[in-house]
């Protein structure tokens, strides 16, 4: 095998496993059972079970906001395009932590919550860069006015996941931020 697609089977293997059974419950061994490769050739491309978990959810994360910026740029009215971008991102990060992560394993591991605040961060400046590329609205404080909306709203989804007691709990939060909170942290935004 060439080593993109040795690395390309590890991710794949690897991103199957995360979803069903979350990162903390998945085992290197298994995944290398899954890719049908050996435990040390994961260890030859990634340094650590993380490290393989970052490089997924970065790609991840990359085509997703390309499809965010993309399918958001539409929106003429500011701030249904700046609802639009920060609840399409709100999603992809409670995706993220559902799908990939598993809720248990974030409230319980410190560990987690710092990958997860790196990984926000990483999503932060991401989504700077992609708007600054498409420049739909040109104000000069607009991207220190976007950026404020996308720590708020961050720092308000992050709490959900690490105070809620069960994955039902995440998903009404969720919810409330989306039609209570959200419209206001954006008006705020605006103005």
């Amino acid at each position: 095998m060439e080593v993109d697609k040795i690395k390309e089977s590890i991710k794949k293997a690897a991103q199957d496993l995360f979803r069903k059974y979350g990162y903390h419950k998945t085992s290197v061994n298994e995944i290398a059972k899954r890719a049908k490769i050996a435990k040390a050739t994961i260890y030859k491309y990634f340094e650590s079970k993380e490290l393989l978990l970052q490089a997924i959810l970065m790609e991840y994360i990359q085509h997703s906001v390309q499809e965010i910026m993309h399918n958001s740029a539409e929106e003429l009215d500011e701030e249904a395009y700046l609802s639009n971008i920060i609840l399409k991102t709100s999603r992809l990060s409670y995706t993220v932590c559902n799908e990939f992560i598993g809720w248990e394993f974030i409230r319980e591991s410190a560990n987690s919550q710092e990958f997860l605040k790196t990984l926000s961060d990483d999503l932060e400046n991401l989504l700077i860069a992609s708007f600054n590329e498409t420049q739909l609205f040109k104000a000069d404080d607009y991207i220190e006015r976007l950026r404020f909306l996308i720590k708020a709203s961050k720092s308000i989804v992050f709490s959900f996941a690490f105070t809620s007691v069960s994955d039902s709990d995440v998903r009404k939060n969720f919810i409330s931020f989306q039609k209570e909170i959200l419209p206001y942290l954006v008006k705020a935004a605006v103005k």
